[in-house]
């Protein structure tokens, strides 16, 4: 039986395929087996039966745990990656009464993990424990409601600011009145909890950043949300957080307090994460809302204006581009001026706090408007200071208008860290255990690329293998017929190919697009063509789109980023999953563009290290959402011939699912349509 033909035809017996840690196995000690029987006790709590995979995740993690070691974990779909490492993570923390961290990609994973792994974990655990160890959740400050922002505690905004609208006369005046009546009823004050949510506008009039919060000064803070999670947090045995708050851990200050080990869920994610955390950047415009901040406090702001405007003649007419021997003369001016204003500002503002007799009590509206400038001024300081710092560890370039990516005015200049490895070694890892797991961390099929990104020298790693059998539910399509995808955008060869596999499939179509552009011009041409939906990313919440793809099995869901991660939809509804093109970052990306020189300059190969890579995780992420259960059949399809015709094709290929590949278009269109005349069979 061909593959095409098992992917097309009855369902086959799911098989096992598990890889081989990086060393012969070596028998179990004590506590790993002390953690598969845990393991074997949750697992059947759940009325579930063992899975060899999941074994060995929990054996791997709780030899990282115990020695302190190092593990990289891929543990593809269906393995129950969360209970391989909830398991020895919550026994070790019971045994050893030491803190554990876990960390997510999203505050919805997160979300997942506390109020639903965790708990099952918990009770199945308990009686062999003999306690019920303490899990806690810890998110940034922003996430919550301050009640002493509520109560007028930060004082009235300047005209410049958003007001905060006390009626319900427009709409971020509802919201605003909305979050009001919900601050008397929420027991949580914590933002996922409100439903349906609000605007980031709304939310910003009532809640605070980190930097701005009073923490123990503040008068709320026996009723401060905020606190209340982070008193827990220093309680718990587990705690369960987020990327942004590692991102804050790595390239800012500590949040976490000491703890002894740190799991890493959705690890491929981590470094963006960190990327992004630590890149920084300076705007007119936000010299401009300091200076107003500063003048609420009672400090003339004269310095800081004229900084502000020599940063806005430095800028001038300049262009988007990256600075590659670092400001220039003008600019490096502006931007010292800018850097001793602010910080002369700060001095200012902290003199004049202490000097202020109603700032004597603590918590007053007077000490919390110096907070807020003091955080303003504080942020631009440290900006310039990673501008004017070392040529060469950070990557500097004038970036257009936030989103506007057509426009030729540059209004920022961006910091970003050359290499985030030691950041992350340094920071996060250093002197305690860590475990980085994901369905996609063998990129190429082997672990060189994530441990090199993510500063882990000799890390132990495992391949936990899928218990899905990819080879017989799924077929990888390659056209390559089609010429080599060219600049201008999705071609007219490769919308004809797109219609005539949605059409034999019947819809059901996942498209996976590397830019909106290419999503947006493929939906309006299948809605031409096509007698089927055609959903786009940017019409609607994500969510709601989801819903509307899965409720009808005809539709087809286009977009790009988000879509490629995190998106599951088992089942004939997304029995074809397209690339358009393979997603490399576009060339002129600052940040891949001078991660890539300095390799190749150290003698390596900067294109596979960082762009192939790039695009390795990507595609493993976009194949992935394609078989999602035992019985889920169907195409992954590329559009660009390079998969099959570039040196680099291999290493791609090796990175996703082992699907059952061809290059034969009858063959695919063959299996499509027997895959949907199932389907309608069946009543899906």
């Amino acid at each position: 039986m061909s593959g095409a033909d098992a992917v097309a035809g009855s369902a086959t017996k799911p098989t096992q395929a598990a890889g081989d840690a990086t060393a012969e196995a070596a028998p179990a000690s004590a506590a790993e087996t002390e953690a598969v029987r845990l393991l074997d006790r949750a697992v059947g709590a759940l009325g579930g039966a063992r899975r060899e995979g999941q074994t060995r995740m929990v054996q791997a993690v709780e030899r990282a745990l115990s020695g302190k070691g190092h593990a990289l974990i891929q543990a593809g779909t269906g393995t129950g990656k969360s209970l391989g490492y909830l398991v020895p993570a919550v026994a070790h923390a019971a045994r050893e009464g030491q803190r554990v961290v876990v960390s997510t990609a999203t505050l919805a994973l997160q979300r997942q993990v506390f109020t639903k792994d965790i708990p099952l974990v918990l009770d199945a655990l308990e009686p062999e424990l003999g306690e019920r160890p303490r899990a806690a959740l810890f998110k940034g400050r922003s996430n919550y409601l301050c009640k002493h922002k509520l109560a007028g505690g930060y004082g009235e905004p300047d005209e410049d600011m958003l007001p905060i609208v006390a009626g319900p006369t427009s709409d971020l005046g509802r919201e605003v009145a909305r979050l009001h009546e919900w601050a008397d009823e929420t027991e949580t004050g914590d933002r996922d909890d409100l439903v349906p949510g609000v605007s980031h506008r709304a939310w910003a009039q009532v809640s605070v950043s980190g930097r701005e919060c009073l923490e123990s000064k503040c008068p709320a803070l026996k009723e401060c949300f905020s606190q209340r999670v982070r008193d827990q947090a220093a309680d718990a045995h587990v705690v369960v957080t987020n990327h942004a708050v590692l991102g804050v851990q790595a390239a800012s200050h500590d949040m976490l307090g000491e703890h002894h080990a740190l799991i890493v869920d959705e690890a491929h994610e981590l470094v963006g994460r960190i990327t992004g955390a630590a890149t920084h950047e300076l705007t007119v415009a936000r010299v401009d809302r300091a200076s107003s901040a500063t003048r609420r406090v009672g400090v003339t702001t004269e310095d800081l204006d004229r900084a502000a405007r020599a940063l806005d003649a430095a800028l001038g007419d300049a262009r988007p581009a990256r600075l590659r021997q670092g400001l220039g003369e003008e600019l490096a001016a502006a931007v010292e001026l800018v850097r001793g204003a602010a910080r002369a500002a700060l001095s200012a503002v902290q003199k004049a706090t202490k000097d202020t007799p109603e700032s004597k009590t603590p918590g007053d509206t007077a000490s919390a408007t110096a907070k807020m400038a003091s955080a303003a001024l504080q942020e631009i300081h440290d900006v310039c200071e990673e501008l004017a710092g070392e040529h060469g560890r950070y990557v500097i370039w004038l970036a257009p208008p936030d989103g506007d990516y057509e426009s030729e005015r540059a209004e920022r200049i961006v910091a970003a860290p050359l290499d985030v490895a030691g950041l992350i070694r340094e920071r996060l890892i250093d002197e305690r255990s860590s475990v980085f797991t994901s369905a996609t961390l063998a990129l190429g099929g082997n672990f060189d690329a994530m441990a090199r990104h993510l500063g882990i020298d000799d890390p132990e790693t495992l391949d936990a293998g899928s218990p899905f059998d990819y080879g017989k539910q799924g077929i990888l399509y390659v056209a390559k017929h089609l010429e080599r995808p060219g600049a201008g955008g999705i071609s007219a060869e490769a919308l004809d190919e797109l219609a005539a596999l949605i059409e034999a499939a019947g819809g059901r179509t996942l498209g996976l697009f590397s830019s909106h552009r290419a999503g947006q011009a493929a939906a309006e041409a299948m809605r031409e063509r096509l007698d089927v939906p055609v959903l786009y990313q940017l019409d609607d919440q994500l969510p709601t789109l989801v819903e509307q793809f899965k409720a009808d099995p005809r539709a087809c869901l286009f977009g790009s980023t988000s879509l490629w991660q995190g998106i599951d939809v088992p089942g004939p509804t997304a029995s074809l999953v397209v690339i358009d093109r393979i997603p490399f970052p576009r060339p002129d990306e600052p940040i891949s563009q001078a991660r890539t020189e300095a390799i190749a300059q150290r003698g390596g190969n900067g294109f596979m290290a960082v762009s192939a890579t790039h695009a390795a995780l990507l595609m493993a992420q976009g194949a992935g959402r394609l078989i999602r259960a035992h019985d889920d059949r169907g195409v992954v399809a590329v559009l660009d011939s390079r998969l099959a015709t570039a040196r680099y094709g291999g290493f791609l290929a090796r990175s996703m699912p082992e699907l059952w590949p061809t290059t034969d278009r009858a063959t695919v269109l063959s299996a499509l349509r027997r895959l949907d005349e199932s389907a309608r069979a069946a009543g899906r």
